[in-house]
């Protein structure tokens, strides 16, 4: 059926009907996302695609991979590093940088983080959307997905379908939803008027609700002209957003109803796929890599389970012709003598079940392809190595099994960046134009680096108010209050009041890292590579005067992983300790003030 030959609503229909239809990824490979949705849920939440039947066990061993996943690919909204990209307006980066950190906490930027990774890791892609009015995008959740290109995610148009309880969907008013003007052919009130008390899954079945819900299909893409007016262009399209919803008549049948019909300037999603699959939307979830393991897992329990009841169940065996047919176990009382004619026998039969190690070790096998397929070994589990493993040869492999998320979340990292470049940084941007003020904890840096700057504005105005007096003061006069700048400000702890002026941001450049990548790999083994470089800058810090030394110094920094930069000492520096250290054979006191004049004239 062509698109003329439809409405909206028709279209909402066959889409949805066909988005649970496979695709052809390449011949002899078929595949369906909702399935795979559906299976991914399933499986992570111990359940089997048809019911879980009482006799039947389930040993979960996607989950406990999966969680180590989110933990070894995910990381924290504080690796996110805002900075002014400007190298003379490069000092307010520390004030977009703190700013940034409550921003994130007022807006729920490490939720939001945590269920990207999540959906990534478990689904082998997640979908962002851009909230209209809100700083902060939301990942959205694949299950509520109606319809979609199932080759490309954000290649065809996308519906959503939501559940509106009535008061949520009266908050939507707000955003022009049952408004006339915005296209739309029914009012919120009466919409929930016409709704039942039931919701209906994606598999179509209803279920009897406390109160009512609303099914709500949300359309994004380019769709005909025809769709938001009836004397449109069939033939021409543009990128729409359509509110549709659906309601049982009288008399049965499902009628649709628009809330909301307009044009739309750019697609409000971003999509990140994890280990592309050319013809597919979604990539290999960290949940389906392991779907074979997890199906013969559960065969070898079920085999187990069976031949346990078996061994558990107690048969006799006799050839005496007057016992049998008898029920010895429930006839006859706890140590009564059985009477056997003579030649006959009595025994119970065997049922140890002989062949349970075999389903053992087969669960074993499948277990350990899991992890190795999942990158999930003994140790990054928290698991014991098995006894007699060499420690150099475990680093080995769990430096290894961490490369791979490592990788992963670089790809994260860099989703995360354009979000921020596209979504966040101007919503950001537009509250610090406004004068704000807020609590902020420092770090010991961070004190340093505000302790220094006040000490020096200070000082400067310091030096200014006692030239333009009519007083020539002496460098120790300016030191001395640089160090009672520093000490008051010391004193009052770590957490600052830090004060944003109106416009003090605006026009600023501003852009992001995310610091990410091999931050907490091997932070103990870190330690110690810097508790021996200690130790060897205590017993000898004269080695890094000599440049040779020094040279050898840096390689062997740089080899074990660490920032030779965090180390280096200038010759300037160096020169200037051991003049310090030298025998003063006087101190005349400096007499010059040509330097001080001409800062103070620089000031003014």
């Amino acid at each position: 059926m062509e698109d003329r030959d439809r409405d909206i609503y028709s279209y909402i229909t066959s889409e949805e009907t066909a988005y649970g239809l496979p695709i052809t990824v390449v011949d002899g490979y078929e595949w369906n996302m909702k399935e795979h949705v559906d299976t991914t849920v399933l499986y992570n939440g111990s359940k089997y695609r048809g019911g879980n039947p009482d006799d039947n066990p389930y040993k979960n061993i996607i989950r406990p991979i999966l969680n180590l996943q989110h933990r070894a690919e995910g990381f924290d909204v504080k690796d996110v590093d805002i900075y002014v990209n400007d190298s003379k307006q490069y000092y307010k980066s520390f004030i977009t940088k703190k700013y940034h950190e409550k921003w994130a906490v007022d807006n729920n930027i490490d939720t939001f983080i945590d269920d990207l990774v999540e959906g990534y890791c478990d689904f082998g892609g997640v979908l962002v959307k851009k909230l209209e009015g809100q700083p902060a995008p939301e990942v959205v959740q694949l299950q509520t997905i109606a319809f979609c290109d199932q080759s490309d995610v954000l290649g065809g148009p996308l519906g959503i379908k939501h559940f509106f309880s009535p008061d949520r969907l009266k908050e939507m008013a707000d955003a022009g939803w049952g408004d006339v003007k915005n296209g739309a052919t029914v009012s919120i009130d009466e919409l929930i008027t016409l709704s039942k008390e039931e919701k209906k899954s994606k598999a179509g079945a209803k279920s009897k609700t406390p109160g009512k819900y609303i099914e709500v299909y949300e359309i994004h893409g380019m769709l005909p002209e025809s769709f938001l007016k009836e004397d449109g262009d069939e033939d021409k399209y543009s990128r729409q957003m359509q509110i549709v919803a659906f309601y049982t008549a009288s008399d049965g049948r499902s009628e649709g109803v628009t809330l909301f019909a307009g044009k739309e300037t750019k697609t409000p999603f971003k999509f990140l796929s994890r280990d592309k699959i050319y013809g597919r939307g979604l990539g290999m979830g960290g949940a389906e890599e392991l779907f074979e393991s997890q199906v013969w897992v559960n065969y070898s329990m079920i085999a187990k389970k069976k031949m346990l009841d078996a061994a558990s169940a107690t048969f006799y065996k006799t050839t005496d012709q007057n016992l049998k047919g008898k029920n010895l176990l429930n006839d006859k009382e706890n140590g009564e003598v059985i009477f056997v004619e003579d030649g006959g026998d009595v025994s119970q039969i065997d049922t140890f079940p002989r062949n349970i190690t075999a389903f053992d070790n087969a669960t074993a096998e499948w277990e350990a392809h899991a992890q190795t397929t999942g990158a999930a070994n003994e140790a990054i589990m928290g698991e014991s190595p098995k006894s007699g493993t060499p420690f150099k040869l475990q680093e080995l492999v769990t430096a290894e099994a961490h490369s791979l998320h490592e990788y992963r979340k670089g790809k994260l990292a860099v989703f995360v960046s354009e979000i921020y470049r596209d979504w966040i940084i101007p919503a950001i941007m537009k509250d610090v134009t406004t004068e704000q003020e807020f609590l902020s904890e420092l770090t010991p840096e961070e004190l340093e680096f505000v302790a220094d700057a006040l000490m020096t504005n200070q000082a400067n105005e310091f030096i200014i108010e006692s030239i333009l007096g009519g007083r020539l003061i002496q460098p120790e006069e300016v030191e001395l209050h640089k160090e009672g700048v520093r000490e008051k400000f010391m004193k009052g702890g770590n957490k600052k009041f830090i004060k944003i002026l109106k416009d003090d941001l605006k026009k600023t450049p501003v852009d992001v890292a995310v610091n990410i990548v091999g931050k907490q790999k091997y932070l103990s083994q870190n330690v110690d590579k810097l508790v021996n470089v200690f130790r060897q800058l205590i017993s000898a810090p004269q080695v890094l005067d000599d440049p040779r030394m020094a040279k050898i110094f840096n390689q062997i920094i740089e080899g074990s992983g660490l920032t030779p930069v965090d180390f280096y000492r200038s010759p300037q520096a160096i020169q200037a300790q051991q003049a310090q250290q030298a025998p003063q054979q006087g101190a005349p006191a400096p007499t010059d003030t040509a330097p001080l004049k001409a800062l103070a004239e620089q000031n003014v």
